[in-house]
């Protein structure tokens, strides 16, 4: 009985033991979320006139801090309400991680801004260590503008107390 016991006791501490390990181990998993929508004003940020777009390529690139060697990419397409999810492996504690805009399904709202102050990307940290406990990691909307603002625009501007002046 003694015999059957400490055999028990083993395997349970074994068992223990394994499951430490392989949790220890394991690789972390991310899922990256955002939104790709059609800036209707070209003014770089959602209004009420945006539009979500479905079927728009995105990519998440992660690089080396240093020398900027390409470590990690995927690519994803948005649902019919604009919205992708990107399941990433692994942790890229020492790298910098962005999502960029790859195609537009609409050829009338394709045009990614090359202006100074523009948002090309969107930074995300996928990393373990840096205190979000969620998996999930929400990347900022990223926009392609449309080739020509809507008519509703400069309201749309003044609603929200910018002077449409030198911006449509």
């Amino acid at each position: 009985m003694a015999r059957s016991l400490q055999a028990v006791i083993f395997l349970t501490t074994a068992l223990c033991f394994f499951y430490l390990h392989s949790s220890v181990r394991a690789d972390p998993h991310f899922f990256v979320q955002g939104q790709v929508y059609c800036d209707t004003c070209r003014i770089q940020f959602i209004t009420r006139v945006s539009e979500f777009l479905p079927g728009a390529k995105v990519r998440l690139e992660c690089r080396d801090r240093e020398g900027g060697r390409l470590t990690y990419s995927i690519e994803g397409e948005t649902d019919q309400a604009g919205s992708y999810k990107l399941p990433v492996e692994g942790d890229h504690e020492a790298e910098v991680c962005e999502v960029r805009l790859i195609k537009s399904p609409r050829p009338d709202c394709s045009e990614i801004s090359q202006g100074i102050f523009a948002r090309r990307s969107a930074r995300i940290s996928l990393a373990s260590n840096n205190g979000i406990a969620s998996k999930d990691r929400l990347a900022n909307p990223l926009g392609f503008l449309k080739t020509d603002s809507l008519s509703e625009c400069p309201e749309v501007l003044k609603e929200l107390g910018i002077l449409p002046t030198g911006l449509i």
